[in-house]
């Protein structure tokens, strides 16, 4: 038996004390620090100049300190109490202070690079990088607690169904704040503080109570969903310009929802699905009313959606029966190859190299706005006293398709076929011996994942008013890949918080236009590196990747035997 060191013990308790008594002092610092001035100029990020009034930026950082103070504060007056639910303090305070530190970083490098130096950094920038360093060392001489088991805890379902409403309100403060920031540096910065946020509710196991929650108040969480989806429109004061892009958001993630299918369920790699969304889109606009259209049959948009999806659907079956004998890198060979060969023979297909449809590289303009049961779409409407443009209108269609697309994926998720298609995932072979029907399913997963792309791409012909062959490259089919990836495959809200990062971080960063995708593959990167499964993972991918970690295994094995579930896609 190994006798412990006494000394040991003694030089541990002592790095203990003294890295939680660094970690209350940097923490304080962070909470006064914003009340002083951070930058020499107000140009920079959202004036930072004012002593004794802080900004929105200046008090995030403050929302941090606090939390690295309460959650410290917190080990100490619950680690006599017996409790059988363990919440990680030490945990997540590590992780308030390290996303203290980084948030810090990026606004004095904002400061930095908006006012042309870091001599125009003022004294309370640099107190409060202080503080951010005291409070990440002391954090850091702290061991970290044990696994937190605060997601199988249970409290009134009052209380429950209250967190899940605050937690949907916060999501839909956070959107509007965002979208509304007209500097690149604040948007950024305002992404790492987000990011600091989940981390201290993943570590601390508050995120995990809230997953649990959700579970067993499913009706409320999408009740909760659809009202701050339909309430965002009316935060924005009519601006088209943040409608128009909430509109992409939507179109790119219900594309990237129906790739889920194919790639996160199946695990086909699709290196060519953006033709699938121009499919849908060239059909919607060669069926439309534009004068530039060679067809003059015009039916009905619910008539032109499905003849859409159908059309995508179509090509998904032509390009997959016999393509999908053959898988890996060369089954992604070949549908690179089949989005590029689409996009050429849109562009042929001008008259000149072939049948005048598409009008080759011009492509078809002047789409007129959807008329749907007498509402013009790109009319502006009052409501609630609020001015929605056309972009909003789109929206709200937007926000029907995309449910209904969420609910076949779910519903496709959770059956015998979403367990088939895991089954080929995991193992072809092993699947096909216990009687799975693997190239069926296959051939179901590229038309049916191609079928909602062609929905979702009829939509954007008339949103963008007009399509072009060059909407629809390789680089387009690489971003929806990442989505899926960066959020987390075969997951439902996974799939949203990617797209709308991928989205939403073009448009805000135009200020390093060049270095975008330069910023974008670092990202990529470190994604693989640290968080393989992506942002929102579910249970079975998350133990696929971390298959040693005997805390994560046991947790989730707790959660399970309370809850009953295993979130392994459908769910969120």
């Amino acid at each position: 038996m190994k006798i412990p060191n006494p000394l040991t013990a003694e030089l541990q308790q002592r790095t203990q004390h003294s890295g939680y008594l660094l970690g209350l002092v940097g923490g304080a610092i962070i909470i006064a620090a914003p009340f002083l001035p951070w930058a020499y100029g107000r140009s920079a990020l959202d004036n930072m100049t004012v002593l004794g009034y802080p900004s929105p930026m200046q008090f995030l950082s403050l929302v941090l300190g606090v939390l690295v103070v309460g959650l410290l504060l917190g080990r100490t007056f619950y680690a006599k109490k017996k409790r059988r639910r363990r919440v990680g303090w030490v945990r997540g305070a590590k992780s308030a202070a390290t996303g203290a530190l980084i948030y810090l970083l990026l606004i004095i490098i904002s400061i930095a690079v908006e006012l042309e130096g870091l001599v125009n950094v003022e004294y309370g920038g640099w107190i409060a990088l202080v503080g951010a360093l005291l409070a990440f060392v002391g954090t850091k001489l702290m061991l970290a607690d044990r696994s937190p088991t605060l997601g199988a805890a249970t409290a009134r379902p009052w209380v429950e169904v209250l967190a899940i409403a605050g937690v949907m309100a916060l999501a839909l403060f956070a959107a509007a704040f965002a979208l509304n920031m007209d500097d690149g540096g604040s948007f950024v910065s305002f992404l790492g503080f987000v990011g600091a946020i989940i981390a201290v509710l993943i570590t601390s196991g508050a995120m995990g109570w809230l997953s649990a929650c959700t579970q067993r108040h499913r009706k409320v969480l999408i009740l909760s969903a659809f009202i701050v989806a339909f309430a965002f429109p009316f935060t924005q004061n009519g601006s088209d310009a943040n409608m128009s892009i909430a509109t992409q958001v939507i179109i790119f993630a219900a594309t990237a929802m129906g790739l889920n299918i194919v790639v996160g369920l199946a695990g086909l790699l699709d290196l060519g699905y953006i033709a699938f969304l121009g499919a849908g889109a060239f059909t919607a606009a060669v069926l439309s009313n534009s004068v530039f259209s060679s067809v003059n049959w015009h039916p009905p948009f619910i008539v032109v959606v499905i003849i859409s999806g159908g059309v995508a659907a179509t090509l998904g079956l032509i390009i997959g029966s016999p393509t999908l004998r053959v898988s890996g890198d060369y089954l992604a060979i070949v549908t690179l190859a089949f989005g590029e060969i689409f996009r050429i023979t849109m562009n042929n297909l001008d008259g000149e190299n072939g049948p005048n449809v598409t009008r080759g590289p011009n492509g078809i303009p002047a789409i007129p706005d959807l008329n749907l049961f007498g509402f013009d779409f790109g009319k502006t409407h009052e409501l609630f006293g609020i001015t929605l443009g056309r972009f909003s209108n789109y929206y709200f269609l937007l926000l029907l398709i995309i449910g209904l697309i969420i609910l076949v994926f779910v519903r496709l998720n959770n059956s015998r076929i979403g367990r088939g298609w895991v089954a080929i995932r995991e193992d072809e072979k092993a699947a096909e011996a216990m009687g799975v029907n693997v190239f069926g399913l296959k051939l179901f997963a590229f038309a049916g994942g191609a079928f909602l792309a062609g929905v979702a791409g009829s939509v954007k012909a008339h949103v963008d008013v007009s399509v072009t062959p060059d909407q629809y490259v390789f680089l387009e089919s690489a971003f929806l890949l990442a989505a899926i990836v960066l959020g987390g495959m075969g997951t439902v809200l996974g799939v949203l918080v990617g797209a709308t990062l991928l989205k939403l971080m073009p448009e805000k960063l135009r200020f390093v236009s060049e270095y975008r995708l330069l910023i974008f593959g670092l990202l990529l990167v470190l994604m693989m590196r640290f968080r393989p499964e992506g942002l929102v993972p579910s249970q079975r991918r998350q133990l696929e990747f971390h298959e040693d970690d005997e805390e994560l295994a046991e947790r989730i094995e707790g959660e399970i035997e309370e809850t009953g579930v295993v979130k392994g896609g459908g769910a969120l």
